[in-house]
């Protein structure tokens, strides 16, 4: 009896001990802490990214303003795009918001079409009505397939034409490896994207805040609390800075995921596609994000610290400010924010007439290699009208007037 109490004891402190371990809200992962299905590695800032790292047989990583690639692996193949086909969808939404032809309260109907769909779904039923703020929270969180629909038919008028506008909208981002055949992604013949095309639509749907007021949910309900929502995208539990956006998995395409992010400005977006598992395609993201993260910085360059004045020929102005137009963010590597050069390329006289505003010249910025890392123009501060030979009377007799008196 002794020693049960002894053993008991034990066990008890045991216990104790273990339980003192565990932080309150532990069901809350902190941003360091991994999943039990999701594996990665931080990087470090002298990690080296190979295609072996990375999970996945299509990948690729971008900073979104500067367009600029990081890292890229197969990422022009031709793939099956499964649920990131809803990035295409969801910008189409955002625009068609952002033109005012739809608004977040108002009232969709499924059709049968929509209410038919498979795979995720939130199963609205024939008739069944919804707003549009709560059908793009279930497209966003839960990839909804008859979400995805009943928005692609109240926006186009069926899902056909809305996956014509798809195709329209993709052929103007020049994205030349994709075709759509349906706006949800399920599995059809010739649906096809690639992760440098859907980087490309990640890079212009982010433009939108709204979207990422959606993206971001971890969790949410619908129905009045009775459907539950949890996001497919378990980066956005706890990935610091993670902005979205968009899983998908089916037999033909594996799992694949766009995840983006911003942290201190530097917005991210990585791309995976096939990879063979969830934990693998979760990993790759972030592994993709953290390098990234470890590596660069984004920095808006200095425009010129001196006055430019340059002459003007045969204007009614003999001369000019130039000053600087827009300027463009450059993506650099750690450590180099202080050693940029800039090289100012002007006429030595500019020629009459001259609007404001027109680009007479540019500021090349250069890296400490000698690496030209982007440019922006130098426009006319002031309009100069060119000088004809009445208006150089009527100065003439003007200054002759003005003397006299």
């Amino acid at each position: 009896m002794k020693c049960f109490k002894k053993l008991s004891a034990v066990v008890l402190a045991i216990l104790f001990i273990v339980s003192c371990m565990i932080p309150i809200g532990a069901d809350v992962m902190p941003e360091d802490e991994i999943s039990d299905d999701v594996v990665v590695t931080a990087a470090r800032p002298d990690a080296v990214l190979d295609a072996e790292t990375i999970k996945a047989p299509n990948a690729i990583l971008i900073e979104p303003t500067t367009g600029t690639v990081v890292f890229e692996k197969n990422a022009d193949t031709r793939v099956a795009p499964a649920s990131v086909t809803k990035i295409m969808s969801l910008l189409l939404i955002m625009e068609a918001l952002e033109r005012g032809e739809i608004k977040l309260d108002d009232q969709v109907a499924c059709s049968e079409h929509a209410a038919s769909m498979g795979g995720s779904q939130i199963w609205l039923e024939v008739g069944e009505v919804m707003s549009v703020d709560d059908l793009l929270k279930a497209v966003a969180v839960g990839s909804a397939n008859d979400a995805t629909v009943a928005l692609a038919e109240f926006i186009a008028g069926s899902e056909d034409a809305f996956v014509r506008m798809m195709n329209e909208r993709a052929e103007v981002l020049s994205m030349a490896n994709t075709h759509y055949m349906n706006a949800s992604g399920l599995d059809e013949d010739n649906h096809f994207t690639s992760a440098r095309d859907t980087a490309i639509a990640a890079s212009e749907l982010i433009k939108h805040q709204l979207i990422i007021n959606y993206s971001t949910i971890w969790m949410d309900t619908l129905r009045g609390g009775t459907t539950e929502l949890v996001n497919t995208n378990k980066l956005v539990r706890f990935y610091k800075g993670i902005t979205g956006l968009k899983t998908g998995t089916t037999d033909k395409a594996g799992c694949c995921l766009t995840a983006t992010a911003e942290r201190d400005g530097l917005k991210l977006v990585a791309t995976v596609f096939g990879s063979e598992t969830s934990d693998d395609r979760f990993s790759a993201a972030r592994t993709l994000l953290d390098f990234g993260y470890a590596n660069y910085v984004i920095l808006t360059p200095e425009p010129p610290s001196e006055k430019i004045i340059l002459p003007v020929k045969r204007g009614t102005l003999s001369k000019i400010e130039v000053v600087a137009g827009v300027i463009p963010n450059v993506l650099l590597k750690k450590g180099n924010e202080k050693n940029l050069a800039y090289s100012t390329e002007i006429p030595e006289r500019l020629t009459a007439p001259i609007v404001q505003g027109d680009t007479v010249g540019k500021v090349v910025i250069i890296s400490e290699n000698g690496e030209k890392l982007g440019e922006y123009p130098l426009v006319a501060a002031q309009a100069v009208e060119r000088l004809t030979l009445w208006k150089a009377f009527i100065e003439l007799l003007e200054n002759y007037t003005s003397a006299g008196s």
